[in-house]
């Protein structure tokens, strides 16, 4: 059972009818001793940093969810702000992060104004190392983006998907430490290459 964290912040239908159409036992829940209790979690997000901090605070989430993933090691997927929300900060605003991976969140760089800012839409990706989440060997995966922030990790190794975009620097979009990982792009929205993700986390 994938147990996804309500909490006002993010498409939790979306990524719930995916998880249906795979046949995935899934529910969404913001009741603290269920998502303490989890055996699975993914944590979506949509939005502004300090918002989603803010929301998570509030209904009094963050000890249970820190005493599932820290405590208990249950995995957790971050889904595109719920990435960022694992890293220790962001430049949009002044809370603090999760810290479940060692990063800060950036603005996207860019190097001319002909790049627009969010980058949204279909984005070819690289695979950096093996990991659980994603193929090596998937022939061009391709995900659909929309954000305007990025991770950046301390430890290269937590890097494990990177894309192109702005300043034509490589940037990371997927991260992997322990039973940590998010990925920056929208596998709800990215098809096939967005149904084996959820596959891969499932099982």
């Amino acid at each position: 059972m994938i147990t996804v964290v309500e909490f006002g912040i993010g498409n939790i239908g979306a990524i719930l009818n995916m998880l249906d159409h795979l046949g995935i036992d899934a529910e969404a829940s913001s009741d603290a001793r269920r998502l303490e209790a989890a055996e699975r979690l993914i944590l979506p997000g949509v939005g502004a940093f300090d918002a989603a901090m803010s929301a998570l605070r509030g209904r009094d989430l963050l000890g249970p969810l820190q005493s599932a993933v820290v405590g208990r090691s249950v995995p957790v997927l971050g889904v595109c702000l719920g990435m960022q929300l694992l890293g220790r900060r962001s430049e949009e605003g002044s809370c603090r992060g999760l810290g479940w991976i060692e990063a800060d969140v950036v603005r996207i760089p860019v190097s001319d104004s002909t790049t627009k800012i969010p980058h949204v839409g279909w984005t070819d990706v690289r695979v950096t190392r093996s990991n659980r989440l994603l193929d090596a060997s998937t022939s061009t995966p391709r995900y659909y983006f929309v954000h305007s922030f990025v991770m950046r990790c301390d430890e290269p190794r937590d890097v494990i998907v990177t894309f192109q975009y702005g300043s034509g620097a490589e940037h990371c979009c997927a991260v992997e430490k322990g039973n940590v990982t998010g990925v920056q792009f929208h596998p709800e929205k990215s098809h096939r290459f967005g149904m084996d993700v959820f596959r891969r986390f499932a099982s």
